[in-house]
Order: C-alpha cells, then structure tokens, then sequence
C-alpha cells in the first residue's frame, strides 16, 4: 500500500470514528422528550393533589389512600425519570461538569451503565410495589386473573433485578480479579 492510500484509509477511519462518537448527541433529544413527560407528570401530580384537598371531607380512609399511593407511584416515576434523563446523559452523551454544584445528586458521582440499570430496575420494582398495593387496597373491585399478573409482573421485575445484581457483581469481581493478576506479574 502506497503512503496516499494510507493517508486516504486514516482520513476515512478518523471521519468514521468521529462521525461514530458525534452520534451520541443523537440522544439528546430523547432526554429532552423525558423532560417534557416530567412536566407532565408534575401537572398530573398536582391535578391529583388538588381532587385529593378538594374531596377530603367527602371520601373515605380507603379512597384517601388510594389517591395518595397514586400521588406516591408519580414521585416514583418522576425520580426514575430524573435517574434516566441525568444519569443516562451522563452515561451516554456527555459529563455535566457539576463537580461544585451543592445540589449535585450523591449517586451521580459514581453512575455507568451497569449501576444506572440496578438502579432502575429497583425503582421499577417500587412502583411495582406501590401498584400492587393499590390493588390489594382495592381487591374487592379487582379480577382474579388482573391481581394474579400483577403479581407475576412483580415478581419478574425481582428475579430480573437480582439477575442483573449478580451478572453485575460476577463482572466486578472478573475485573478485579484481573487487576490484581496484573498487580502480582
């Protein structure tokens, strides 16, 4: 291969590669679509609050209770939604650089990839959790076959969790491992 030809094949590889890492940025605009859907959770939120203040002296215990576990799933999502859009940014597009912030968010200092996905899956298994006890709350108005696959629902996102916890913990342990194999040689 002559000196052109391997100019023109690194030119090409160095384009590819930049053109590769730039489309990250293609992520953007999802996490700025999470934070539409944020605000929409919000006004749902503040919607509820308001049936829940205006409603009080006219409903019982049972449907107080339900309305603030549905009040409860919202914050559940809206804080899954704040862990997806900054750390998923973070992860996967660019830093935010919020070294001195004083509000920066304590798990942040430490999120990847595998860490983002524990988290989530734990916050999918609370609101799991907050829509199982609703049912329960509710039973008497619910099938069966309905109560039933919300529970197996539940139950996967447990066993999917803990799967995930230990294939994370088995690679962990790998690279350390590794790291001290070449400590020792």
């Amino acid at each position: 291969m002559n000196t052109n030809e391997t100019q023109t094949r690194n030119i090409s590889q160095t384009i590819m590669a930049q053109s590769i890492f730039w489309s990250r940025w293609l992520q953007a605009p999802l996490y700025l679509g999470l934070i539409v859907a944020q605000v929409v959770y919000v006004y749902h939120f503040m919607i509820e609050l308001s049936h829940l203040v205006v409603k009080a002296n006219t409903i019982g215990e049972t449907e107080i209770m339900l309305i603030v576990l549905g009040l409860i799933d919202v914050v559940m999502i809206a804080n899954l939604l704040i862990m997806v859009i900054i750390g998923g940014y973070e992860t996967f597009v660019s830093r935010l650089n919020l070294k001195e912030h004083p509000d920066q968010p304590e798990w942040l200092s430490h999120v990847n990839a595998a860490t983002m996905k524990i988290k989530l899956s734990m916050a999918l298994i609370g609101i799991s959790s907050v829509h199982l006890l609703k049912t329960f709350i509710n039973a008497e108005q619910m099938s069966e076959a309905t109560m039933l696959w919300q529970v197996v629902i539940h139950l996967t996102f447990i066993i999917s969790a803990i799967a995930m916890a230990y294939t994370d913990r088995i690679m962990t342990k790998n690279i350390l491992d590794a790291h001290q194999d070449l400590k020792h040689s």
